[in-house]
């Protein structure tokens, strides 16, 4: 027992270590610990990573297991969303809209998610779950030599100690691009398609000169100014005040459906109000 409560000790130490020393280069965050594996996003020289403590024992020597916050930027297929705009438990999250794209993560049943955008067959998405991916700390010279010797460490342990992780420094992880869509549904609770929800997003018209009209008058853009959604404003008290809306950012409260057709999305506005 005494035995045990030494090594349990050694363990804390090193990961307590972890947790303390900043990151002495910028460093790529793998979702495997392989250097061929995919690179998620990277933290900055001075960054305190948090280790987590359970994949310690199955983490290769030379890598640390890290925790990450998010949200992240993914993309899947538009399959793979069910008619209430819930995304499918075990669909595959990936890093870029297109087939073959490096995979984030597969969706798990109590994800938060959020559409931030469409791309033909492809829903962009913000995951907002940890994740615990890997950094090579073999590329770092010098930095936390002990952690080649905690797999080993933690095995004499029989279960892993409740040691609370440092907090990390704020810093944006992901894979944020320019022009990275705004308006968001919060996907995780579960409802139907016809509960209300908060949508964000440029409130623009559709109409134009010398073109065909639209189905709504009114839309939704991203940041890009692409389209996300048309809006229905029947239900407005204000509407003769709509104009004072236009190219500004709105938060929306409404119910998302798709509009005749099926190729887009309807939004029935219940409130609206400037961001």
């Amino acid at each position: 027992m005494k035995n045990k409560f030494a090594h349990a000790t050694v363990l804390i130490v090193a990961v307590a270590s972890l947790a303390a020393a900043p990151l002495t280069q910028t460093t790529a965050v793998h979702t495997r610990p392989d250097a061929g594996s995919p690179v998620i996003t990277y933290l900055k020289a001075g960054t305190e990573p948090t280790p987590v403590l359970e994949a310690v024992a199955n983490t290769p020597a030379g890598w640390m297991a890290v925790e990450l916050t998010g949200p992240f930027e993914a993309y899947l297929l538009n399959k793979d969303l069910t008619k209430s705009l819930d995304v499918v438990p075990g669909a595959q999250l990936l890093q870029a809209p297109k087939s073959g794209a490096a995979l984030l993560t597969n969706a798990a049943k109590d994800d938060k998610v959020t559409i931030t955008g469409l791309h033909g067959k492809w829903t962009q998405i913000s995951l907002s779950r940890k994740l615990t991916a890997f950094i090579a700390i073999n590329a770092m010279p010098g930095y936390l030599p002990s952690i080649a010797t905690a797999p080993a460490t933690h095995s004499a342990v029989s279960k892993p100690f409740p040691l609370a992780p440092a907090p990390a420094s704020p810093i944006a992880y992901g894979a944020g691009t320019p022009g990275r869509a705004a308006p968001m549904v919060n996907l995780g609770d579960g409802g139907a398609s016809s509960l209300p929800r908060q949508f964000i997003g440029n409130f623009v018209s559709t109409r134009r000169p010398f073109t065909p009209r639209r189905p709504f008058d009114w839309a939704l853009n991203d940041d890009a100014g692409r389209r996300y959604a048309y809006l229905d404003v029947s239900k407005l008290l204000l509407t003769e005040q709509i104009e004072k809306y236009v190219d500004r950012g709105v938060v929306v409260y409404g119910s998302a459906k798709n509009a005749p057709g099926g190729k887009d999305l309807l939004i029935e506005v219940e409130s609206l109000q400037l961001r």
